[in-house]
């Protein structure tokens, strides 16, 4: 069963029930990584078009293709694959309404006793969507993590890059650019995974959310960029911080066809054909208004607009990590992604949450959250308005609200 409860869940209640206290208090949210920048106009014009064309007969939209409408699936596969050198069929992209969804559901087409890898740190729906299905054990204190789960630590000693599990695994599930600690893979270090997978039958799961905070060239946008990846591996994709899409929804997940794998019966089956069997019977799919403002986020005003707000949310990293380094802090991340990952002083995250909060009215994320390996860091996003970036730097800079 589920131990404890959902992290972001407990950062808003501290958050809330501090704010009650002192309802004077101006805080500062660095923690749940929400944007504030508004959708780019592109994206408005076609949401707005959109509508009107829902207000006629001749051009009303019911229910849509089950896998996204073709004008969105194209331009993802021209912008964000083939501009790369990434060859995929129409037929292997899904779109959905949001990545963390993908990445609890897919879990849905593994057996019971399919042993599941994760990094440590890690984003909490990787492991709490399979402790809910079953394929755990128990939380071992000792371990400090789930019996029956592979756990692969990230720690400053490794650079924060998992070391290749050393028992058997049946699904990796890796996150690059990382959330939480903010740092990427080196192709040479995705290679590694890459070759592991094929050579052991392992599946990859690649949450690639934050591959457009990506400015190293050296850096690997997609894990379809390392050869013999489309065998092994699927890749998830959201326009949540890309695009600003966090309450408006869109996503989509990549299944290559060259994936195979065996039933319960023995049979051979592709993993896209189980996939697509899901989303059919479990999804009807994202809106037509919505999609065609996601098409919007991939034309090339709207994709300029849309790397406008990126770049402006990397120089608030920019700013909190060199405010952090001057105020005296250990840092990482913030150079390829919108995370900071920041060493506590006395290594207890939840007392340096809670004292972040009441010494500066900032709220972060407590590192224990993600994992045992979390513990003695604290996250903070740079998906705050620039000047609350700034005055969160001055606060923790000056010792004082």
């Amino acid at each position: 069963m589920l131990r404890g409860g959902y992290l972001f869940y407990e950062v808003g209640r501290r958050a809330a029930a501090f704010a009650a206290e002192h309802p004077d208090a101006e805080l500062i949210r660095m923690g749940i990584g929400d944007v504030t920048r508004p959708l780019v106009p592109a994206v408005i014009e076609a949401l707005h078009k959109a509508v009107d064309d829902m207000s006629r007969a001749e051009t009303f939209h019911g229910y849509g293709p089950d896998f996204g409408y073709d004008f969105l699936r194209e331009a993802i596969l021209r912008r964000d694959y083939a501009a790369r050198g990434v060859s995929l069929d129409l037929d292997e992209i899904f779109v959905s309404d949001g990545a963390k969804c993908d990445v609890g559901n897919i879990q849905e087409l593994f057996s019971s006793d399919a042993v599941v890898a994760v990094m440590d740190p890690v984003y909490p729906v990787y492991v709490d969507t399979n402790v809910m299905s079953g394929r755990s054990g128990r939380f071992d204190e000792q371990k400090g993590g789930y019996e029956r789960i592979v756990y692969m630590p990230c720690r400053a000693e490794n650079g924060f890059v998992p070391e290749l599990p050393k028992e058997r695994a049946d699904v990796l599930y890796l996150c690059f650019p990382n959330n939480p600690t903010g740092m990427t893979l080196s192709k040479e270090h995705l290679k590694r995974f890459v070759d592991y997978a094929r050579q052991s039958g392992a599946l990859l799961l690649y949450d690639s959310a934050y591959e457009s905070y990506i400015s190293d060239p050296a850096m690997p946008h997609s894990i379809y960029e390392i050869e013999g990846a489309k065998e092994c591996a699927v890749e998830f994709r959201s326009m949540s911080k890309t695009a600003g899409f966090t309450g408006t929804r869109c996503a989509y997940t990549v299944v290559p066809k060259a994936i195979s794998a065996r039933d319960t019966l023995g049979n051979t089956v592709r993993l896209r054909d189980l996939w697509a069997r899901r989303v059919s019977t479990k999804f009807n799919g994202v809106s037509y208004i919505t999609q065609r403002g996601a098409a919007a986020a991939y034309s090339k005003i709207g994709n300029e607009q849309v790397l406008a707000v990126v770049a402006d949310y990397m120089e608030n990293a920019r700013i909190i990590r060199e405010g952090l380094q001057q105020a005296g802090y250990t840092v990482y991340g913030g150079v390829n992604a919108p995370y900071i990952w920041l060493k506590v002083p006395h290594g207890d995250s939840w007392k340096f949450f809670d004292e972040l909060l009441s010494g500066y009215h900032i709220i972060g994320t407590p590192g224990a959250g993600f994992g045992s390996a979390g513990e003695g860091y604290l996250r903070m996003t740079a998906f705050a308005t620039r000047e609350n970036t700034i005055r969160a730097m001055e606060r923790i800079k000056r010792g004082s609200v």
